[in-house]
């Protein structure tokens, strides 16, 4: 029986050696490059080395080795090709059945503070050439681009002495998945455009999830191979595995955190939805006074907090059913505290808020838009009637809490916690009267009121007015602003126009 030949050139050597072993324990003829020659030859393996196929050296610091027509020649002719087998054989080609390669590490150095002609160094030509070439012929050649596969490989040789075409079309499939998201990676780094004439996506699935947002739709964890991330390099310090659901709260309940870079704050977040934030001077009253926002909604949520956990808060926290409580840093006798309740996610967030984009689906496309990631320089007060410098703290702390509440958005405000919030109503005056009658249920003092978008009548203030709000910032920017500002005047609440609107769809 002819020997088949198997083209060897790899970054990840693990579980090479056996996987190459049982090759030339089938008969196949090992042929491959530079570090992966010498690993093989080291273990007691006879690979022959690639420029003894090519008849040509090695040039250009290896960037030139395998780009051959004795290589490529090898992987493209198709079989069953009289006049391919032919020329083949004219120009003395041998056939490649299986190519074994996976990529140089670009990856892993795409996000790093290397420069860029260094990372450069590491985009690969050779190696995605070789595959797309075998991956085109997949009818005769097997490509092998992720080392879990060396055990379907082999169990299908052992069993019936090669692979099957469906296995061969599949590891096909998974070459020029691979090398879309390879050639999408480098391509954002050189492009360095927002808005380029293709969307690229490089994405690498984490794990398939239980499912999606409800049982029957099934769900997967990708994260960036661009970009770093808060949702990207958490740690799990405990609890049962994480659902859709889980990691889009944990998502938003990281964000809200991470508008308050200055002060300690906690955000409580159900149905993506925030339903108690709140800012203070220690761990345990920072999160008791988040509690307090909406004691009912927060049971069975999430809770994401800026500051280290320590053991008086992990006491507090365990008192209420939650699904994740997510924080910078814990200490060791919090986490044991709160590892005692059992199926607690207890997540450790490494990074700070990084997307510069959102991306949303729609049938057949994808709007694709820069985050919401600033707040008006250009605040006014409109009314006769200035508000307090305390007024004006509690205004822009409410201000911050509302950009992610979905529109039409209302938040009341007592300065350090968002105690009412009303969201995702099709009307203002609706979101307003839901808001302030929260509020009011847990607190009696002054409060103050932050909505997302202008108020398109009076009918906001007046309520405000009746209900006795103290002060008031929108963005304005309505036909009628001059009725709002009128009607402030006129019960003498303070009114702030940034001029900026909010919108979360």
């Amino acid at each position: 029986m002819s020997k088949k030949r198997a083209l060897i050139s790899v970054s990840d050597k693990s579980g090479l050696i056996d996987f190459a072993k049982f090759l030339e324990a089938n008969n196949y003829e090992l042929i491959s490059t530079g570090g992966t020659f010498k690993h093989l030859k080291e273990a007691g393996l006879n690979p022959i080395q690639i420029d003894e196929v090519t008849n040509f050296p090695e040039m250009l610091d290896g960037r030139v080795k395998t780009l051959h027509p004795k290589v490529h020649g090898g992987l493209l002719a198709v079989r069953d090709n009289d006049q391919h087998i032919s020329t083949v054989q004219e120009h003395n080609i041998e056939l490649i059945d299986m190519v074994i390669v996976n990529l140089y590490p670009f990856f892993a150095h795409a996000n790093t503070n290397i420069s860029l002609e260094e990372k450069v160094e590491f985009i690969d030509i050779g190696g995605p050439s070789m595959l797309r070439s075998g991956a085109k012929n997949f009818q005769s050649v097997a490509v092998v681009t992720d080392v879990q596969d060396y055990a379907i490989i082999q169990k299908e040789m052992s069993e019936s002495g090669d692979t099957t075409l469906e296995t061969r079309k599949k590891l096909a499939g998974k070459v020029f998945n691979l090398t879309a998201a390879y050639d999408a990676a480098i391509s954002q780094m050189l492009l360095d455009e927002d808005y380029p004439h293709y969307l690229n996506a490089s994405y690498q699935k984490v794990s398939d999830l239980r499912y999606g947002e409800n049982p029957h739709q099934t769900a997967a964890y990708y994260v960036s191979t661009t970009e770093n991330g808060a949702m990207k390099d958490f740690e799990i310090l405990g609890g049962k595995e994480l659902s859709f659901n889980n990691l889009r709260d944990m998502d938003l309940c990281w964000k809200v955190v991470n508008e308050f870079k200055d002060e300690m704050a906690c955000c409580a977040v159900k149905h993506s939805t925030p339903c108690g934030v709140a800012i203070g001077t220690s761990a345990v009253a920072t999160y008791k006074k988040t509690f307090e926002c909406d004691p009912i909604s927060i049971f069975g949520g999430i809770i994401g907090m800026n500051f280290k956990v320590d053991l008086a808060t992990a006491e507090e926290l365990n008192k209420t059913f939650l699904e994740i409580v997510m924080a910078p840093d814990f200490d060791e006798d919090a986490i044991a505290f709160l590892k005692t309740k059992k199926n607690l996610r207890i997540i450790k967030i490494k990074n700070s808020v990084s997307d510069s984009q959102a991306w949303v689906k729609i049938d057949g496309g994808m709007l694709v838009q820069d985050n919401d990631n600033q707040f008006s320089e250009d605040i006014k007060v409109v009314t006769d009637k200035k508000p307090t410098e305390e007024q004006e703290k509690a205004l822009l702390f409410a201000q911050r809490v509302v950009k992610y509440v979905k529109s039409n958005a209302i938040v009341v405000s007592n300065g350090v916690q968002a105690l009412g919030i009303g969201g995702g109503q099709v009307n203002r005056i609706w979101a307003t009267q839901h808001a302030i009658e929260r509020a009011k249920v847990k607190f009696d003092g002054d409060l103050v009121l932050a909505s997302d978008a202008f108020f398109p009548f009076r009918d906001v203030v007046e309520f405000c007015a009746k209900e006795g709000i103290k002060a008031i910032i929108q963005p304005g920017g309505s036909m009628k602003d001059q009725e709002s500002i009128d009607a402030a005047n006129e019960y003498e609440i303070p009114m702030m126009l940034t001029g900026m609107r909010h919108f979360l769809h």
